[in-house]
């Protein structure tokens, strides 16, 4: 069986920037909503990157996982959460734990 730890390096790495091109592509995919479905989203794996290097800012992360300033996406492609979407997430999060 495959094990996650000795995946290669380069493979993860690949994988990781093609999940970020497919996130930058799909701004149409809210992160309340993906936090919804899956307990996490591009401000996560933000916090995940500048985990990983901790010479980072969490503004320098965004803008990584982003491809631009946050601020900037924020304005141009997130919508106001519904009470829905934030009960869906709250549920959803707390899976996390």
């Amino acid at each position: 069986m495959a094990d996650l730890d000795t995946l290669d390096d380069a493979v993860a790495a690949a994988a990781f920037r093609r999940l970020v091109r497919h996130l930058r592509h799909r701004q149409d995919a809210q992160n309340i909503d993906l936090m919804g479905l899956a307990g996490f989203c591009r401000n996560c794996l933000s916090d995940w990157v500048q985990e990983a290097d901790d010479s980072l800012s969490k503004d320098a992360a965004r803008e990584i996982v982003y491809g631009m300033p946050y601020a900037q996406w924020k304005a141009e492609h997130q919508s106001e959460a519904s009470p829905e979407q934030l009960a869906k997430m709250a549920e959803s999060v707390a899976k996390n734990a």
